[in-house]
């Protein structure tokens, strides 16, 4: 057994006896640790902002304010605003063979501790936005940091214990295949955002524990403008998602259809709406590409597109990457074949291929011919034709006329489905993942199965035939 594992399996040890001395913190207690919480992110934010910046090479400070800092505050708003009807009971009906007097009851109740693997594109967001989920419903949590967010990790050890003590939250930095040994903890619950492979691996780890786990996951996700919308809008809003953190997000657009007629038109229209944005790859609002390793896929991604026919056209003028700082100017791609990289794996980087269509029945059955995405973007102003794509394109979630923006609703639930991923958080879906919806049945003082005990007979029949009418 590593030290780093036992460490692990103290402080889980730790955080279960407390659980089992308070099990379900009352209103009051669960609302101090979101207050506790959003004052933690309030005064540390400069540090977070400066710590990611430093873990990226270059992460636009404007971007982690706008993604990061501001839909975490606004989430714990919500749930603060929110907890104490989420807290209270549920009435149910009562059915089958009940004196009247008997009650149905779903009481929600604490799971106990809650594990939660965070990657590395918005390590603060992925962190807080489940802790608030977590912290609503009453548990406790252990937070393992990505290899790849050293900087924030290191901050987040040394500020957290002055906010909450270690038995109702500790973090854990990446030391070389703690992941998976994290994953191999009896925790009560597991959130793992990440690839799907990793997440794989993850779920077969936490499985030996039959431990429920939350994968948030990721995919292809595709959008699709169809020849009613306008094309202008569709391009500045494609653009932007697709280019906010550099394309590092699982829920971007990673590849886009249009009318084949009206490909050309994108493409400039894009060029524009780019070089408007971002005067150069060296622009402190573009971000930069994580590390060398995920840098040097997306260059030979580009490379392998190329010499299999595909164009390349960049939309920012000068060098198209910079080994230096880990920037690529932003790219389309047009003729890329299916067998290329960049449409074998979600890309996670500056670059949209781009499909042209004729017929969007085809379209339908290229996107159903892969995995079920995390995401899907359909661009329409005719509603039957918006329905028809919903109801025949399964994904995770959907952002219609636009991308993205479903993920920074907290009144909806976020989750993937199929390869994209299983389960939901976020607002109330949240609260509901991270606790035990408790049903209880309430008897009255006399019991309906007095009339169902033995010795069976025609009596017992006849209430059976009754009761199955």
């Amino acid at each position: 057994m590593s030290h780093a594992f036992q460490f692990m399996q103290e402080a889980l040890e730790c955080q279960k006896s407390a659980y089992l001395v308070n099990p379900e913190p009352s209103y009051e207690s669960r609302i101090d640790d979101l207050r506790t919480l959003e004052r933690f992110v309030r005064e540390q934010q400069e540090a977070m902002i400066a710590a990611i910046d430093r873990d990226y090479g270059h992460r636009s400070r404007h971007e982690t304010l706008f993604t990061e800092i501001m839909p975490t505050l606004d989430g714990i708003k919500h749930a603060i605003k929110h907890l104490k009807q989420w807290m209270r009971p549920q009435r149910r009906s009562v059915d089958f063979m009940t004196f009247t007097g008997a009650r149905n009851r779903v009481i929600p109740q604490p799971l106990g501790v809650v594990g939660v693997i965070v990657p590395w594109n918005f390590p603060v967001f992925l962190t807080f936005s489940p802790l608030t989920s977590i912290f609503a419903a009453g548990n406790r949590a252990m937070v393992k940091m990505s290899e790849n967010s050293r900087h924030l990790a290191a901050l987040l050890n040394e500020k957290i214990p002055l906010y909450f003590p270690a038995e109702k939250l500790q973090f854990f930095d990446e030391q070389g295949g703690i992941g998976i040994e994290f994953s191999k903890l009896p925790f009560d619950h597991l959130l793992f955002t990440g690839s799907s492979q990793t997440g794989r691996a993850v779920m077969a780890a936490a499985a030996q524990n039959l431990c429920p786990v939350t994968l948030e996951l990721g995919g292809k996700s595709p959008a699709v403008v169809l020849d009613d919308f306008p094309l202008h809008k569709a391009a500045a809003r494609i653009m932007y998602v697709k280019l906010l953190n550099a394309g590092q997000i699982c829920t971007t657009v990673d590849y886009a259809y249009l009318p084949e007629h009206k490909i050309n038109e994108f493409v400039q229209l894009a060029r524009n709406i780019v070089v408007q944005r971002y005067s150069s790859i060296h622009s402190v609002d573009y971000s930069s590409i994580i590390d060398d390793k995920s840098f040097m896929r997306l260059t030979q991604a580009l490379t392998d597109a190329q010499s299999k026919g595909s164009t390349l056209i960049q939309l920012i003028d000068g060098e198209p990457w910079d080994a230096r700082t880990r920037k690529i100017a932003p790219h389309i791609v047009l003729n890329a074949p299916d067998d290329c990289e960049l449409m074998q794996r979600e890309i996670f980087g500056p670059v949209l291929p781009i499909k042209g269509f004729e017929d969007v029945h085809a379209v339908v059955q290229a996107i159903n011919a892969r995995p079920r995405p995390l995401a899907f973007y359909p661009f329409s102003n005719d509603a039957p034709q918006v329905h028809n794509l919903l109801r025949r394109v399964m994904s995770g979630g959907v952002t219609v006329n636009d991308a993205l923006l479903h993920v920074a609703q907290h009144d909806l639930p976020f989750g993937g489905v199929g390869a994209s991923g299983m389960g939901h958080y976020h607002g109330h879906e949240g609260f509901v993942t991270f606790s035990k919806m408790r049903p209880v049945f309430y008897q009255t003082a006399m019991s309906s199965l007095m009339f169902m005990m033995p010795p069976y007979g025609k009596r017992f029949e006849r209430i059976l035939k009754f009761l199955m009418r």
